[in-house]
C-alpha cells in the first residue's frame, strides 16, 4: 500500500481585484468630497487632502489585513463598503458646509463640523473591523457562545429603558447616553442576536421541520414547536411597546423569520411569522387609535403620516420635505451642492438617502440600491458556498438583516412604507452604526474566507500488488 495526494484544486485569492476596486472607490468618494467644496465654494478645499489621506490610511490598512488573514474572502465586499462609507462623508461634508453658510449669514455662531468626527468613527470602525478579522479565526467557535450572545443582546436592547441612561429622542427611546457621548445598542444587539439566531437553528432545525398541520395549503409547524418563534414574536413586541421603535422590531423579527425559513425550508414558518408580525402592528395601532394607549401613540402617528402626510403638515414635516427633495431631484438630480437638502430635516441622519435623492438623483439612489444589493447578493453567495450549517445560517442571517434594515430605512423615507428611525448603513451620521456594520462586514468576510478556501489535500491509499502494467505493441 502507498499513500498518494489528490491534486489540490487551486482557487484563485483575487486580492488584486480587491485593491483596484478599493482604490477605484477612494477616487470616487474623495472626487466628491472635492466636488462638493468646490461647488459651495468655488474653490478647491485644503481638507480634501487630509482627507483623502486619511481614508486612504485607513482603508490601506484594512485591506492588507484582509490580504493577510483573510486571503480566500470575498473580493467585493470591501470596495462596496468602502464606496458607501466614503459617499456617507462627502454628503455629511456637504450639509456641514451649507449649515456653516447659513449661521455665517444669520450672525450666529459657527455649528460643529459634523463630517470630521464621521471620519473619526470610521476610523474607529474600521479599528473594529482589524479586530475581528484578528481575533475570530474560525467562525465557527462563535456556536459555542450561542447563549451567551442571547444575553449580550438582550442586555443591550434593554439599556435605553435604564433610567438616567437611556434617551428619548424623536419619540423612541433607542439612545443611550454615557459621558457625553450617545450610543445606539441596538446596532450592537442585531449581531449579538443573529450569532444566537444561527447557532440556535443548528441544534433545533430538525425538531423545527417535522411536519404540522396543513392548513390552506400551507404546512404549520406543531404547537410544541412555535415557542422560538413566538418568544421572538413577543420580543420584538416588547420593544415595540417601550421603546416605541417599530424599525428595530421588524429588523429583529424578519431576520429570525429568513433563518427559520432557510434551515427548515417550510414555508409555513414564513406565513406564520408575517401573520403574527402584522398582527402586533395591527394591534398597536388600534391600541393608539380605539383603546388611546399611550404608549402606542408614536406608531399611529408614524402611520398616519404614511397614509396621508398632508392630513398633518406638522406632524408629517419630514416625510414631506423629503418627499419634494426627492421629486425635485428627478432623474438625473440637481447636482453635488446645487439642492437644498437643509431643508430636511434630519437630512445627516434618518433622511440622508432624501440628499442624494435630490442631488444626484433617481440614477444615484438607483446606484446607491445597486451597491446595497451587490453586498446582500454577496453575503449570500457566501452563504452557498459554506460548508458548514452554521456558517450558512449565519451568512444568511447578515446577508438578511441587511437587507432589511436598507429597506426599512429607504421605504420610510419613499412613503412606501411608515417611517422608522434606523439609520442607513455606511451612509448615516452616527458612530453607533458605523462601528456594528463594519464589524458585520468582517464577520461576512471571515465566512467567505473559510467558504472559498481550497480544502486540504488527502491523502489517497493505492494497492501497489493490485496494480497491473499492460504494455499494448
Amino acid at each position: 500500500m502507498s499513500e498518494t495526494q489528490a491534486p489540490a484544486v487551486e482557487v484563485r485569492k483575487r486580492r488584486t481585484a480587491e485593491l483596484v476596486l478599493t482604490l477605484l472607490a477612494l477616487a470616487v468618494a474623495v472626487g466628491a468630497y472635492a466636488v462638493v467644496g468646490i461647488t459651495l465654494t468655488g474653490e478647491l478645499s485644503s481638507q480634501v487632502f487630509s482627507y483623502g489621506a486619511g481614508l486612504t490610511l485607513l482603508v490601506g490598512i484594512a485591506h492588507v489585513i484582509v490580504r493577510i488573514r483573510t486571503p480566500y474572502a470575498d473580493p467585493i465586499l470591501l470596495p462596496c463598503v468602502v464606496l458607501l462609507n466614503g459617499i456617507g462623508l462627502a454628503l455629511i461634508h456637504r450639509l456641514d458646509l451649507t449649515k456653516i453658510e447659513n449661521a455665517r449669514l444669520d450672525g450666529e455662531s459657527l455649528p460643529r463640523a459634523d463630517a470630521p468626527l464621521q471620519l473619526t468613527w470610521t476610523a474607529v470602525g474600521v479599528a473594529g473591523f482589524i479586530l475581528v478579522l484578528l481575533l475570530i479565526r474560525d467562525h465557527r467557535r462563535l456556536q459555542r457562545a450561542t447563549y451567551t450572545a442571547l444575553f449580550a443582546g438582550v442586555g443591550l436592547l434593554l439599556l435605553p429603558l435604564v433610567p438616567g441612561l437611556g434617551v428619548r429622542f424623536q419619540g423612541a427611546q433607542i439612545w443611550i447616553r454615557f459621558a457625553g457621548l450617545s450610543f445606539q445598542p441596538g446596532e450592537i444587539a442585531k449581531v449579538c442576536l443573529i450569532v444566537f439566531f444561527a447557532g440556535y437553528l443548528v441544534v433545533k432545525k430538525d425538531a423545527l421541520a417535522l411536519a404540522g398541520r396543513r392548513f390552506l395549503g400551507i404546512d404549520l409547524p406543531r404547537g410544541r414547536d412555535l415557542g422560538p418563534i413566538l418568544a421572538a414574536w413577543m420580543i420584538s413586541l416588547a420593544i415595540l411597546v417601550f421603546q416605541r421603535d417599530l424599525g428595530t422590531a421588524l429588523l429583529f423579527f424578519g431576520a429570525f423569520v429568513v433563518l427559520l425559513y432557510v434551515s427548515t425550508e417550510r414555508p409555513g414558518w414564513v406565513f406564520l411569522g408575517g401573520s403574527l408580525f402584522v398582527g402586533g402592528a395591527w394591534f398597536a395601532y388600534f391600541a393608539a387609535t380605539t383603546l388611546n394607549i399611550s404608549q402606542f401613540s408614536h406608531i399611529a402617528n408614524r402611520v398616519d403620516s404614511w397614509l396621508d402626510p398632508f392630513a398633518d403638515r406638522d406632524g408629517a414635516y419630514q416625510i414631506i420635505q423629503s418627499l419634494y427633495g426627492l421629486a425635485y431631484g428627478g432623474i438625473l438630480g440637481r447636482g453635488l451642492g446645487d439642492g437644498h437638502p437643509t431643508l430636511v430635516p434630519l437630512a445627516k441622519s434618518d433622511f440622508i438617502i432624501a440628499v442624494i435623492g435630490e442631488e444626484l438623483g433617481l440614477t444615484g439612489l438607483m446606484a446607491v440600491l445597486v451597491l446595497y444589493g451587490i453586498i446582500v447578493e454577496r453575503g449570500l453567495r457566501t452563504a452557498l458556498l459554506c460548508r458548514d450549517q452554521f456558517g450558512k445560517l449565519l451568512a444568511t442571517g447578515f446577508a438578511a438583516v441587511f437587507a432589511l434594515q436598507v429597506f426599512v430605512v429607504i421605504g420610510g423615507v419613499t412613503k412606501l412604507i411608515p417611517l422608522t428611525g434606523l439609520t442607513t448603513p455606511f451612509l448615516s451620521y452616527g458612530g453607533s452604526s458605523l462601528v456594528a456594520n463594519w464589524a458585520l462586514v468582517a464577520l461576512m468576510l471571515r465566512i467567505s474566507d473559510y467558504a472559498r478556501r481550497p480544502p486540504a489535500p488527502v491523502a489517497v491509499q493505492t494497492d501497489d500488488a493490485m496494480t497491473q502494467v499492460v504494455s499494448r505493441r
